[in-house]
């Protein structure tokens, strides 16, 4: 297991913070109540370093396969119309990301981003059915010689900062690293219709490895 580059900088100040709270705490009411407050607070530490882990898997990799970008479970499948890239109905995949799910976000697919669009939004809760279209949002379209798809980090009531790598025009292999979300929130992945589901709802999944549907 590996720590995320976006966790070093809040990992280090958090361990700072909980320290310099025990001196201070040391200092004015003495250790007994120091170490009740520590316990707490260095718990609380280790979340944060587990939030940020990047543990070692062995990636589907399968160019028939939609394999799924993030950890989590299976909150929506659902036909809609999608009035942001495709102008026509398709099928929505939705994965809600507690905060305890590796955050990692991995591309479902091979092939060339067509599409790369920031949106501010609100910060509904992440499995409320208007978030995926309300709420701050990064979609990213990918297309290959089976088709396009999009796939969206959707920002949750906690998670407030998305990260982002691709660029439009640029190539993406599959079930490499795209993007991260910091601490807890939901990603749609958006298919033509046609292609066949190979998940059911409240199934849980895991980034780079659950197989979420297959080209016909």
């Amino acid at each position: 297991m590996t720590i995320h580059k976006e966790g070093f900088k809040i990992i280090i100040v958090t361990l700072i913070i909980v320290f310099a709270l025990h001196f201070l705490l040391c200092f004015s009411f003495g250790r007994e109540v120091a170490v009740i407050i520590f316990i707490p607070t260095f718990i609380f530490w280790l979340f944060i370093v587990s939030f940020f882990r990047i543990p070692k898997r062995v990636f589907t990799i399968h160019p028939d396969q939609i394999i799924a970008p993030a950890d989590g479970k299976v909150v929506a499948i659902e036909e809609i119309f999608d009035e942001e890239f495709f102008k026509e109905k398709v099928i929505q995949i939705s994965i809600f990301m507690s905060p305890l799910n590796v955050h990692v976000n991995r591309n479902p697919v091979d092939g060339e981003v067509v599409y790369s669009q920031y949106h501010e939004g609100k910060y509904l809760a992440a499995w409320h059915p208007k978030s995926s279209t309300e709420n701050e949002r990064w979609s990213v379209a990918t297309k290959n010689n089976h088709g396009t798809i999009l796939y969206k980090q959707i920002a949750g009531a906690v998670a407030r900062r998305i990260c982002n790598y691709v660029e439009a025009g640029k190539p993406v292999k599959q079930c490499n690293e795209f993007g991260f979300i910091k601490f807890g929130s939901r990603v749609d992945v958006l298919l033509p219709l046609g292609v066949t589901t190979n998940v059911h709802l409240n199934q849980k999944v895991e980034g780079g490895i659950t197989v979420l549907a297959t080209w016909s």
